[in-house]
């Protein structure tokens, strides 16, 4: 599996990631600081970030999830913000949309088929 953010997020997948591997799930996390610049890259460099054969995949947005779904491709999942208007401390919001490292523990197994 894959686990990919950009900026605020990067902290949420990492800690996900140390406990999805802690519990024996092969994954590796990839931080997207720049999607144009990924897109510049030789695609033997692209697919040595996200290997065309690692077909799960989680993208954590606390954005608009629009345009993830190119990384996510269609074994993937995204969690994100994709409504406007909520104001509240970023972590009250963070938890309420599911930006969180228990969320994405929780998807991440649910999208390998693996119960607790």
């Amino acid at each position: 599996m894959i686990l990919m953010a950009s900026g605020s997020e990067v902290p949420i997948i990492l800690e996900a990631g140390y406990r999805l591997a802690s519990s024996g799930i092969n994954l590796r996390v990839v931080s997207f600081p720049s999607w144009e610049l990924f897109e510049q890259q030789p695609q033997s460099y692209r697919d040595s970030v996200l290997s065309p054969t690692i077909e799960y995949r989680l993208a954590v947005e606390a954005g608009v999830s629009q345009g993830w779904e190119r990384w996510t491709g269609t074994k993937g999942l995204i969690i994100g913000v994709n409504t406007f208007g909520a104001s509240a401390p970023y972590q009250q919001l963070y938890q309420k949309y599911g930006l969180t490292a228990d969320n994405v523990v929780e998807k991440a197994r649910l999208l390998l088929g693996i119960s607790e």
